[in-house]
């Protein structure tokens, strides 16, 4: 299953998650919606690409140390593979391959995927007025430019806080005085994006795997954000890479399925050949086999206390209001014309009414595009 996910998920973290809730929940039935919630808002607390370790949870779950194992490589392997062949022809020839309309075609396909899972998470987390409240709040500042780890955190305290105001009335001051000096703390650590532009560092496959090893360590948000690490590290720090070739490795990152950070791969290849290449994916992939196993385990316990069990509601719903926001933004760039809405509404019904496989469709969409290409 995630090696096919792999090889046909497009348009970023929130596409692939609900690619993920497709055939996880309502095709194998493998988690119910609540767990399948459970895992995402955990997923969200910890740095790291969230598709990926979206797909190395569901692992855990279904076949514990080795699910683990297998879900997490089959679901980068596609990325990495097609990522590499694109670093190859763009070292021997200086370009990458013109995908533009096999995406006409796949694009409008992932709103009408990104729409099913809205829904459908939707009506899970949609208890009483207060959380869907919360989720529009969300949303309305997500549009207006909030930071979305801000806006997860800051969810999760203010939904604990208000769920819980009754025990938090009641144990005192002697309670507030300990989360205000930092009980409930949280961080996000962001290193070496403020480096200033020197001379060129000497080229090392070691510095190279360390780089990617912090990026993978510390990175939260969006592919944005991965763009401001690579661009920190690799054209200013060390200056191995130009503004171009930074701009041509996020390219071939976009226009493969799977995750964006098998953007690594493309940088791995171009600075160090197949041994950069392997480096630099195992460095950037590698915290989130780490993390997810040392965090899958805990989820059970923090459903059992109603402090952090309320924690992670708020955080689920701040999830779903952001990828809610997501279709949206998305949705400006996919649906062009009066075609490209016509393959969106059809795609949303043959999801939700025909429950066709999203992978299929993506396919499909694929074809399309290039049939468009080839009649006009």
């Amino acid at each position: 299953m995630f090696l096919r996910l792999g090889a046909t998920s497009f348009g970023g973290p929130a596409v692939y998650i609900a690619m993920m809730r497709d055939e996880a929940v309502t095709r194998r039935r493998w988690l119910d919606q609540n767990e399948f919630l459970d895992l995402l808002g955990a997923t969200n607390l910890i740095p790291g690409p969230n598709a990926t370790e979206m797909a190395i949870h569901i692992g855990r779950s279904r076949a514990g140390w080795p699910g683990l194992v297998l879900a997490g490589i089959c679901f980068t392997a596609p990325a990495t593979a097609i990522t590499l062949v694109f670093a190859w022809t763009y070292v021997r020839y200086g370009s990458t391959p013109e995908l533009s309309w096999v995406l006409y075609g796949i694009k409008p396909i992932v709103i009408g995927v990104l729409i099913q899972a809205v829904l459908g998470l939707g009506r899970s987390t949609s208890r009483g007025l207060l959380l869907p409240s919360l989720g529009v709040a969300v949303l309305a500042l997500y549009l207006a430019g909030s930071n979305e780890i801000v806006l997860l955190l800051g969810s999760g305290v203010v939904f604990m806080l208000v769920a819980n105001f009754r025990r938090l009335r009641a144990a005192g001051a002697g309670f507030l005085a300990a989360v205000s000096t930092g009980h409930m703390g949280w961080g996000v650590a962001i290193l070496g994006t403020g480096a200033a532009a020197g001379a060129a560092a000497p080229f090392s496959l070691a510095q190279l795997f360390l780089t990617f090893l912090k990026i993978g360590a510390v990175l939260f948000g969006s592919g944005y954000v991965l763009v401001t690490f690579l661009r920190a590290d690799f054209v200013h720090r060390l200056g191995w890479l130009t503004e171009q070739q930074l701009l041509d490795a996020v390219a071939a990152g976009q226009v493969t399925p799977g995750p964006l950070l098998s953007t690594a791969t493309f940088i791995g290849y171009v600075l160090g050949s197949w041994q950069g290449a392997l480096l630099a994916t195992v460095a950037v992939f590698l915290p989130s086999f780490v993390l997810v196993a040392l965090s899958g385990p805990l989820i059970p316990r923090v459903r059992r206390s109603p402090w952090t069990a309320s924690l992670l509601d708020g955080v689920n719903m701040a999830a779903l209001a952001l990828m809610a926001g997501v279709t949206w933004q998305l949705s400006r760039d996919a649906l062009v014309d009066s075609f490209s809405v016509g393959i969106a509404l059809v795609g949303v019904v043959l999801l939700i009414r025909f429950r066709v496989n999203s992978s299929v469709l993506v396919l499909l969409g694929a074809l399309t595009g290039v049939a468009v290409k080839a009649l006009g």
